[in-house]
């Protein structure tokens, strides 16, 4: 990939901004990006600052790989473009609440993780127009999404993500809030009054996401709103539980199942520094099983034989692994995997399943492992960042055994590098290498950890898990997006929609 401008005309920019986080962005940004490559226009998203340790990696500058916020992964799927680094040219990773690693253009760059937030800004500007002006001239539509409010007064002056990334594309805009939380209009009036005018000016229409009930009792406030702002409300688009898409975090409710009764319960340890938990998203979309947050024994305790638990990525390994410590889940997992249940550890959670965590470089932190597999980790400055093919071997009897065999492709982001424990390898104790140098499962073969994020996106690794218990995907991924652009040409007003890109 390479960021040379072409000389088509430069794309017309519909963005996406919201009252608060969690307003419905990326959820309309993705619909977007669908609804407008239906029309046969060349799209592409954008986000020009992300904060999330939900990460893909993708298509970087100079053939190296690089890593973008699982959201513009999505949003590329759906405007079926190929996803890469100018879609989301800066990614903020928290790894503390005061913390944050910082990505550019996909690589991570320890100068800028160590600059104070406002002195980002300005350095990180010129690249992050330079990557707009190139998604620009290379399609015919960008679709972006701003961050949390665009109205954030005191963030203003150093803003690189909403209104001076609008007034750069000079994009039409939409102002989405979830009237599910209430005080909808006050979000809607009080973001566009503390808006300067010029960049009112750029508001074209208000959305209402999440509503319940019936929409003829929201008159007279949207008429009011107009008539205060001169915007109208161009959209109501209802609550929708299950919309098939990975929310903005990663975060899932298990308030429903997607179909049929349930045979399998997929317990997630819900660590604070939980990473990439968009890619258990294929489960929820699973008829008959049910993904459950685990953050106590108790919830442990209620599992089946059957079930499975998994202790997924995690931005801050030896932190999230003391705390699950701290809350007794510990010996709670020990027990399920004891009692032969299977245990599944993805990447921070392969590294939290062996046996010692080993920090010579102060990257992440030292600790005893889970003791589940004999391995060690040592954890090193350079960042494996790469997508990975590779080919299950042949698995001892167990949940996992299915595996054996079977093709999978997926993407590494890690630190640690993991080995066999060397006394215990003397001692007897050898973890089965299910693909060397990615993938360990124990002698039992109820316990399995794996570098590879994505495996339950990967048809043959469901197919091979799940065919022979009943369960079949509900939705695939395209059926979602076209469900999403679906709902945008149902609840928009006639014609909005195709204003916005045309002159």
């Amino acid at each position: 990939m390479t960021t040379t401008v072409s000389a088509r005309p430069l794309a017309r920019c519909v963005m996406v901004l919201g009252t608060t986080s969690g307003a419905g962005k990326s959820w309309l940004t993705t619909a977007l990006c669908r609804y407008y490559s239906n029309l046969g226009l060349k799209v592409a998203p954008f986000k020009a600052q992300n904060m999330s340790n939900n990460a893909r990696v993708v298509e970087g500058i100079d053939g190296a790989w690089g890593e973008i916020g699982s959201a513009q992964y999505f949003q590329a799927l759906a405007a079926n473009a190929r996803p890469e680094v100018r879609m989301n040219p800066l990614l903020l990773k928290p790894e503390a609440d005061t913390h944050s690693q910082v990505v550019l253009m996909g690589q991570v760059s320890a100068e800028l993780t160590a600059m104070p937030w406002r002195g980002r800004s300005e350095k990180v500007w010129p690249q992050i127009a330079a990557a707009l002006d190139a998604l620009r001239a290379d399609n015919d539509v960008v679709v972006i999404e701003g961050a949390g409010s665009p109205a954030e007064i005191n963030l203003h002056a150093s803003d690189i993500v909403n209104m001076r990334v609008a007034r750069h594309a000079q994009a039409r805009c939409l102002l989405v809030t979830d009237i599910d939380r209430g005080g909808a209009f006050a979000h809607l009036y009080g973001t566009w009054a503390l808006l300067p005018e010029d960049e009112r000016a750029l508001i074209h229409g208000f959305v209402l996401n999440k509503f319940r009930g019936d929409a003829a009792l929201l008159a007279p406030a949207p008429q009011m709103l107009q008539q205060l702002t001169g915007v109208p409300t161009v959209a109501t688009i209802p609550m929708q539980w299950q919309h098939g898409l990975p929310e903005e975090d990663g975060v899932f409710d298990d308030r429903s199942v997607a179909a049929g009764v349930v045979t399998k319960t997929i317990a997630v340890i819900a660590y604070p520094r939980i990473s990439n938990l968009d890619e258990f998203q294929p489960l929820k979309n699973m008829q008959g099983v049910r993904l459950q947050w685990v953050r106590s024994p108790a919830d442990v305790a209620l599992l089946q034989l059957r079930d499975w638990i998994v202790v997924p990525g995690s931005k801050a390994t030896a932190a999230d692994l003391a705390w699950l410590r701290a809350q007794g889940l510990d010996s709670a997992i020990a027990a399920h995997a004891g009692r032969g249940g299977a245990v599944l550890g993805v990447c921070g959670g392969l590294q939290m399943l062996g046996e010692a965590l080993i920090d010579p470089e102060g990257i992440d932190g030292n600790g005893p492992g889970l003791g589940l597999l004999p391995l060690v980790t040592v954890f090193e400055p350079a960042k494996t960042v790469r997508h990975t093919e590779a080919r299950f071997g042949q698995l001892a009897d167990g949940p996992w055994a299915a595996l054996s065999g079977v093709p999978v492709a997926g993407y590494e982001i890690h630190h640690g590098q993991t080995a066999q424990h060397t006394a215990m390898a003397a001692k007897g104790d050898v973890a089965r290498a299910a693909i060397p140098g990615l993938a360990w499962q124990n002698r039992a073969g109820n316990v399995l950890g794996l570098y590879l994020h994505g495996l339950f996106e990967d048809s043959a690794a469901l197919q091979a898990l799940f065919a022979t218990s009943g369960n079949a995907p509900v939705r695939t991924l395209d059926a979602v997006f076209d469900g999403l652009a679906d709902a945008l040409q149902a609840h928009f007003a006639p014609g909005v929609l195709q204003s916005l890109i045309h002159s």
